[in-house]
């Protein structure tokens, strides 16, 4: 019973509990008059009793009178049984539609109290949903409810404080750190293309040179990622059909040295948004897809607009074996799934990212025989345009 009461919502719980305490006092002022009017009745017994009965004796006319033993007694018992009666079907008459009135009001007030909780909730998805810029920012009495919606919107504030230093600082970070890198890489590479190394030291040049190129790719990853959650877009039309096959084109050698076979049914499908952030998405999603494989695997691209107003691009690749409920982690940063392939682990992150910010939906779902469908969805016709600050 608990249980069952439990998954109510709030306003049927307030408005029955209201009805109960209406019915209970409604119950016992009824019982109350009840005992009321019984004691007033039989404490003016004498007022309120008839004349007692009588009756002339041996039938003679003149003769004396006879009282009959108990008549006004009787008499008096079934007046007050009547009246009692009476007063007790009338209250109850009058507390059954009062009681039914009572939780129509009940429920009534409890929508109008909650109403605004409800306003919260929603803004609050819709927060959660799209973007920290937003806030409750409720209006009305200075109440509890205010209370809460104003301390939710200082949270907010924190977090989005929160979120804007850390993407300032990855920006940052990865920019200072090019620098050097690319200072690190040039000197590798100068006395490599003049044959001014050592033979036995070749080898650890070229691995510390690969090493460098790891960390370019990172940072160019970070740097994607810092931009896109940071949700500075320069907006223009594209055509994920061509960049699907921009992306196919430039990793043709990695498909051809892993052995994967690609498979592309690529429909027109113009989009509105970053141009350099939707490439980096369709390029992640098919360099993951290659190289989270198998030798002599596929790995099959579409797109396609459908009319609906939605534009998607659909990479479905062949691999090892997905658990569903890892699905949401392989979309978190550093994360590569259940192999070690190269990479930083940042590229499902990054199509995430980028997703958001463009107002777009991603799904994802393991193959039965192994492999990866990642489907994202982009709107058409209009760009997608953050709440403002």
């Amino acid at each position: 019973m608990r249980h069952r009461l439990g998954a109510l919502r709030i306003r049927t719980r307030l408005a029955l509990l209201n009805t109960a305490v209406f019915t209970v006092g409604g119950g016992l002022l009824l019982a109350a008059s009840w005992l009321s009017a019984r004691q007033i009745i039989e404490a003016n017994s004498a007022t309120i009793a008839p004349t007692p009965a009588t009756a002339p004796d041996s039938g003679e006319t003149g003769g004396p009178v006879t009282t009959v033993p108990g008549a006004s007694t009787t008499r008096f018992d079934a007046f007050r049984d009547a009246v009692l009666a009476d007063l007790m079907t009338r209250s109850l008459l009058i507390l059954a539609p009062l009681a039914v009135l009572s939780i129509a009001a009940a429920f009534w007030i409890a929508g109008r109290s909650l109403s605004r909780i409800g306003q919260v909730t929603s803004t609050a998805r819709d927060i959660s949903e799209n973007s920290l810029h937003s806030r409750l920012r409720l209006v009305g009495p200075d109440d509890e409810v205010k209370e809460l919606a104003d301390t939710f919107d200082m949270m907010l504030d924190r977090l989005e404080r929160s979120f804007s230093d850390q993407q300032l600082f990855t920006a940052h970070a990865s920019h200072e750190l090019r620098t050097p890198l690319t200072i690190q890489r040039t000197a590798l590479e100068i006395p490599l293309a003049h044959g001014r190394v050592p033979t036995a030291l070749e080898p650890d040049i070229r691995r510390a040179l690969a090493a460098t190129d790891r960390c370019e790719r990172l940072l160019g990853s970070l740097l994607v990622l810092a931009r896109g959650e940071s949700g500075s877009l320069h907006r223009r039309p594209s055509d994920l059909a061509e960049l699907v096959r921009t992306a196919v084109a430039e990793l043709r050698s990695e498909t051809d040295a892993a052995d994967v076979a690609v498979q592309s049914v690529l429909r027109s499908a113009q989009v509105i948004g970053d141009p350099s952030l939707l490439a980096q998405l369709v390029a992640n999603l098919v360099t993951n897809g290659v190289r989270h494989n198998h030798r002599g695997g596929t790995l099959c691209v579409r797109t396609l607009d459908d009319g609906s107003g939605w534009a998607r691009i659909e990479v479905e690749n062949t691999g090892p074996l997905i658990d569903g409920t890892e699905l949401p982690a392989l979309f978190h940063p550093f994360r590569r799934g259940t192999t070690r392939v190269k990479g930083s682990g940042l590229g499902l992150a990054v199509v995430k990212a980028v997703t958001d910010v463009h107002g777009g939906r991603l799904t994802a779902s393991p193959r039965p025989g192994g492999g990866l469908t990642v489907r994202i969805e982009f709107r058409t016709g209009r760009p997608f345009l953050p709440p403002p600050p």
